[in-house]
């Protein structure tokens, strides 16, 4: 069974503007069960997300030369690991869900 990349990135993207959406207290937070997985990868993208906004706002702090340069590294520095992690999940998730897929029935 051959995957079509293209179609593979519409459907994550459509389920991750759903997730971002239910993580927000939209409609579909309420139908959906709640699980320790779920929560666990929300946090994530809460964290995520909460990084690369403290890495812009230090960022444009040191633009308006509020901020230690020191800082905007550290800022950027721990938006890139929390960034490089996420990614790294989601590719061992993929790569285990293909595995899934090729094993015979």
């Amino acid at each position: 069974m051959a995957v079509n990349p293209a179609d593979a990135a519409a459907a994550y993207r459509a389920n991750a503007l759903k997730a971002v959406k239910g993580m927000d207290g939209g409609d579909d937070a309420k139908t959906q069960p709640s699980s320790a997985f779920m929560d666990m990868v929300k946090g994530a993208l809460h964290e995520t997300i909460d990084a690369n906004r403290e890495a812009e706002k230090v960022s444009m702090d040191a633009v308006a030369g509020r901020a230690d340069m020191t800082d905007v590294v550290t800022a950027v520095a721990h938006a890139e690991n929390t960034l490089r992690t996420v990614v790294t999940v989601r590719d061992r998730i993929i790569s285990a869900y293909q595995e899934i897929l090729r094993m015979p029935i």
